[in-house]
């Protein structure tokens, strides 16, 4: 992949300030076009007592690459509502990649969808989101 912009720089630097993304081991990996996904293994701590992925441990992932996909149009946004559909239950040890697509680019609001595959491309949950716009990611110069 050819060097990282500044935006991508500056996204993976915040992501791994945020200490709940740190605690849950994620990796933020710049993406052709400018963006990044997030990868993570599933390790015991990610599990539920039926020994498969946490729903909240997919909601985070969901969320931050969303979240991620507006900082890569320079918005900061925080969550408005998030709603997510899981197809399949995922085990220890799968490697999970999510990304964030916007669909809404607005003023005040964005909507965003984001998907968690398995490195075989299996979609394993899907989220959905409204966030609010706070302003710049970084400011333009």
């Amino acid at each position: 992949m050819a060097e990282l912009t500044d935006l991508q720089q500056a996204i993976i630097h915040f992501y791994h300030q945020n200490p709940f993304i740190e605690y849950l081991h994620a990796q933020v990996v710049p993406t052709q076009g400018g963006g990044v996904r997030l990868e993570l293994t599933v390790e015991e701590e990610h599990t539920n007592l039926y020994g498969i992925v946490h729903g909240g441990v997919l909601m985070t992932l969901a969320d931050t690459a969303a979240g991620a996909a507006c900082l890569a149009l320079n918005k900061k946004v925080v969550t408005i509502n998030l709603g997510m559909e899981f197809m399949h239950s995922i085990p220890l040890t799968t490697h999970i990649i999510a990304t964030g697509r916007v669909l809404h680019d607005g003023r005040r609001t964005m909507t965003c969808e984001s998907e968690i595959r398995g490195e075989d491309g299996k979609l394993y949950a899907k989220g959905h989101g409204t966030f609010y716009v706070l302003g710049l990611f970084q400011e333009e110069e």
